[in-house]
């Protein structure tokens, strides 16, 4: 795959990165989201410095990745048993009824 280097500015800092070609926009865009939080928390919380703005905006990141990954667990489970209620219908018509 095809890499590429670019540069990257979070929270005021530039990060040089060497990333496969056809990410570079998801990059971008996640790098973006994280300034616009960052910007959010420093403008709310004037008295702190950047690192405490990364910080909770990390925190608040991390919290949604948890409650998807949650969620998909749920998705799952909810997929199997409908699978085997499918399985139990397909059972009973042929084998009860």
């Amino acid at each position: 795959m095809e890499q590429q280097s670019i540069k990257i500015n979070i929270a005021d800092r530039y990060y040089p990165l060497r990333i496969p070609a056809n990410d570079e926009e998801k990059i971008r865009a996640a790098a973006k989201i994280i300034n616009e939080k960052v910007e959010l928390y420093k403008k709310k919380y004037s008295d702190r410095d950047s690192q405490d703005a990364l910080s909770m905006a990390l925190l608040q990141f991390v919290i949604r990745l948890i409650e998807a990954e949650q969620n998909q667990d749920l998705t799952q489970v909810i997929d199997e048993l409908n699978s085997v209620n499918d399985l139990l219908d397909q059972y009973i018509k042929v084998n009860l009824l």
